[in-house]
């Protein structure tokens, strides 16, 4: 038995080494980014609330500064909104949803303001209190820097996308140390599809980044952690906490965009924004100290169970109120941290009161459960939640918990904390993808092969009354000469050529209508998408298949309507209900239907 030697898993790309060696070096440049932008938190915060100019890694918690704390984010607000209304507008936001729109409605092009502003804005934000992580600033610094190594170069703009994302991905893994989570962002959130073309690049500019980290950050992760076996009773509990979690993530998402809107109605210009927003950040921090900055230290202290309940309580509450405010301010910071902070502080809560387990789980599963729901990439958040642990007893809690709570959230809401963003400057993004029916399918299987042809030596009168009278059976002919096809003919095309040699019909052949133009056409190993996307370059309704481009052997055409017929078969596959058998009953009972 034969198969056909044309027809492959996965599309060649002979671009893909060249790629995959600029997302190595990609890798390496957003490595040393990362570790900028953590210095420049460390060197922000000691400046504000110690005085000194320091790179050490202090928590804001351990200032002295009494009531003044609360204008010190101010201050920071302020400083990023006129970097903003000055500099760069993109700086705002937490980073993915920008580089998402960049990619999709932007050709993958950045600016070199976003990749300079971007690290330098957050510093300042975070180093001032502001209560987010370094992870959405660089996503989109590390994009920025992606994107502007491509534009160096002659790619195009899904390799430029390739080389964007490997730039963001690569970036998340310095911060936090999870290569395999960072790819499946990017392929959860940021490359809208899996191809070997994308996915290989970016995943070698993680593995690349991951190994750098090491000299920079040190190895190890960065929460660990050591839970039980998982019992029996452990999934009626998983079940519950997605739920909860999911509620918590839907709640979150609802509670910012509601906050930013009530921000656009302030008789102010935004630049002010987030320097109201600091106020609140000040207030809260005065409230709870540990609820400034990053958190990590708070972050671990959840996941140990080193909080009391009601000591994580009023620290959460106001953790939340500060990022909700803050982030709807328009401001610069990123949204992985409070989540893993927010959603472990859910786990503290029902560590008290969930069955079956060891409660030191629950923290850790309702905060992959809370960032998958409120992101809508589950996988990435339980993948996530492993590398800054090594837990891998609560791989199986993990992943139920997280799956319901990715569950929940696709139902009662219409869109992610990242793509609401989006959809408000009025972009709409859909989130699902599968196998194109068209790139499943090849040229062969679905063009005519029994093609009525026309010589190139007839004239253009006599072509018209023989093949476009009122016996007329085809739109348009392939032209031959010599064996090879130049064209394909039809009425218009015809007409037009009378209308403009007026007076020469009969000298008029229709090789000379093509001698001047390279024929378009299509190969029997390509596929339906590449010729319905040569066809709408073109502007034609129809094309040749020849056996190779030099002898050009006619082997049948290709029309728009032939391109119909994997969307059929795809239909029948999607909404076609079939039973092929029934359950038989006892004689004298109903048959169930």
């Amino acid at each position: 038995m034969t198969t056909d030697t044309h027809k492959r898993d996965f599309a060649a790309n002979r671009r893909l080494p060249g790629i995959a060696l600029l997302a190595a070096g990609i890798g390496v440049v957003s490595t040393l980014a990362a570790f900028v932008l953590l210095s420049l938190i460390h060197l922000f915060t000691n400046l504000f609330f110690f005085g000194t100019l320091s790179f050490a890694d202090r928590s804001p918690a351990h200032n002295t500064l009494g009531a003044w704390v609360v204008l010190v984010p101010v201050a920071g607000g302020l400083v990023v909104g006129l970097m903003a209304r000055y500099g760069s507008e993109k700086i705002r936001g937490h980073g993915i949803p920008e580089a998402i729109e960049a990619i999709l409605f932007g050709k993958s092009r950045m600016s070199p303001k976003v990749a300079v502003l971007k690290p330098l804005s957050s510093g300042i934000v975070i180093g001032s209190g502001g209560p987010f992580g370094a992870e959405g600033p660089i996503i989109m610094t590390g994009g920025a820097l992606g994107s502007l190594i491509a534009q160096c170069f002659r790619v195009s703009a899904a390799e430029r996308k390739t080389l964007l994302v490997a730039g963001a991905a690569a970036g998340m893994t310095a911060v936090f140390g999870t290569p395999v989570a960072a790819v499946l962002l990017a392929v959860e959130l940021l490359l809208f599809e899996w191809r070997p073309r994308s996915f290989l690049p970016v995943a070698l500019a993680c593995a690349v980044a991951g190994f750098a980290r090491g000299a920079l950050f040190g190895t190890g992760p960065l929460f660990p952690l050591q839970t039980a076996v998982p019992d029996t009773w452990s999934l009626l509990s998983c079940v519950i906490a997605g739920l909860l979690s999911g509620a918590l993530a839907a709640g979150l998402s609802a509670a910012l965009y509601k906050t930013e809107d009530l921000f656009g109605k302030l008789p102010v210009h935004w630049m002010w924004w987030p320097a109201l927003g600091g106020l609140a950040v000040g207030i809260g921090g005065f409230l709870q100290p540990r609820a400034l900055g990053v958190g990590y230290d708070v972050i671990g202290d959840l996941l140990n169970l080193h909080l009391a309940l009601q000591a994580a309580l009023a620290l959460l509450l106001v953790k939340a109120a500060m990022w909700v405010v803050a982030l709807g301010s328009g401001t610069s910071g990123g949204v992985l941290a409070p989540l893993l902070m927010l959603g472990a502080g859910l786990g503290v809560v029902l560590s008290h009161l969930l069955p079956g387990s060891d409660p030191a789980v629950w923290p850790l599963v309702c905060m992959a459960a809370t960032l998958g729901a409120t992101l809508g990439a589950p996988l990435t958040a339980i993948v996530f939640a492993f590398g800054l642990t090594h837990d891998s007893n609560a791989l199986l809690p993990l992943l139920a918990a997280t799956l319901v709570a990715h569950g929940f959230a696709t139902v009662v809401m219409r869109r992610s904390i990242m793509t609401e963003k989006i959809a408000r400057r009025g972009y709409h993004i859909y989130r699902e993808y599968g196998v194109d029916p068209l790139e499943r399918h090849y040229v062969d299987e679905v063009m005519t092969r029994d093609v009525t042809t026309i010589e190139a030596r007839s004239s253009v009168d006599e072509t018209l009354a023989a093949y476009f009278g009122a016996a007329q059976k085809h739109r348009a002919y392939p032209v031959i000469h010599d064996g090879g096809v130049i064209g394909m003919i039809d009425r218009t095309m015809l007409e037009q050529a009378l209308s403009e040699r007026a007076g020469a019909k009969a000298a008029i052949s229709l090789f000379t209508l093509f001698e001047l133009r390279a024929p378009v056409v299509a190969l029997r190993d390509e596929t339906c998408r590449a010729i319905a996307t040569r066809l709408a370059v073109h502007g034609l309704e129809r094309i040749a298949v020849v056996d190779d481009v030099d002898t050009r052997r006619l082997l049948g055409i290709v029309s728009r309507s032939d391109l119909v017929k994997p969307s059929l078969a795809h239909f029948d596959e999607e909404h076609k209900r079939e039973r092929f058998r029934r359950i038989r009953t006892r004689p004298g009972r109903r048959r169930l239907t």
